[in-house]
């Protein structure tokens, strides 16, 4: 199998294929013994948003509606092609994915965390990944700098209204206490602020509908934390 045919695969069910590398001897333990090519699978801008957007999980009013779509999508991918099925979510064991991504694609650490793809800014996130156990012919990764080391004045670190983003790190807990009050709302409707600030792939913005969802689900998140 090639890795086209993968990634076209992934393609047709609704979802962005998102690179590939092979595993080092070292890596190739655990559960990930035998297995040789790591695919990742994502949404990039709208693509693999709209999909998830017409499902079913989407509508039914249960909790983790997009962990559930990634689930059926992924694990139906994964039995098509002959591909373990790996997630970001449910862990353990919680799969290195950010590091994967480097591997995979040209995306480099943001100032405010995010990881920066050259056409889809900070719009685009990882949903799983299937793993092969052939050494499959992957895209040789092409080396390119960060966007953010030309970024002049780095707005994404003065557009949170309450200082989330700094050279320090990043305040999670003023982040989540400014989101669930009236003064929030902008942030809530229409997406994070300092992500919006980003001048790449400005055209890749997440639209209310997308906006709206993923503040929805930071939040759930934190109070599932707490």
């Amino acid at each position: 199998m090639t890795i086209e045919t993968i990634f076209s695969a992934i393609e047709r069910a609704g979802l962005a294929a998102r690179g590939a590398f092979r595993l080092a001897q070292s890596e190739r333990t655990g559960a990930l013994a035998g297995l040789r090519t790591i695919v990742l699978i994502g949404v990039a801008g709208r693509r693999g948003w709209d999909a998830y957007a017409a499902s079913p999980e989407a509508r039914d009013g249960l909790d983790h509606p997009l962990d559930r779509f990634s689930l059926r999508i992924i694990d139906a991918l994964g039995a098509d092609l002959g591909g373990v099925a790996l997630y970001p979510f449910g862990g353990p064991p919680h799969w290195p994915f950010q590091q994967w991504a480097r591997r995979a694609e040209p995306v480099h650490p943001s100032p405010i965390g995010v990881l920066i793809h050259p056409t889809y800014g900070l719009w685009h996130s990882y949903r799983g990944a299937l793993a092969f156990v052939d050494a499959i012919a992957v895209p040789a990764l092409e080396a390119s700098p960060s966007p953010c080391e030309t970024c002049r004045g780095r707005p994404c670190l003065s557009a949170c209204p309450v200082g989330a983003f700094s050279v320090d790190g990043y305040d999670v807990a003023a982040c989540a206490a400014h989101l669930k009050n009236a003064a929030g709302a902008v942030c809530m409707t229409g997406g994070c602020l300092a992500r919006r600030a980003c001048p790449v792939g400005v055209e890749h913005r997440h639209a209310p509908d997308q906006a709206a969802f993923t503040m929805r689900a930071f939040l759930r998140a934190r109070e599932d934390a707490g």
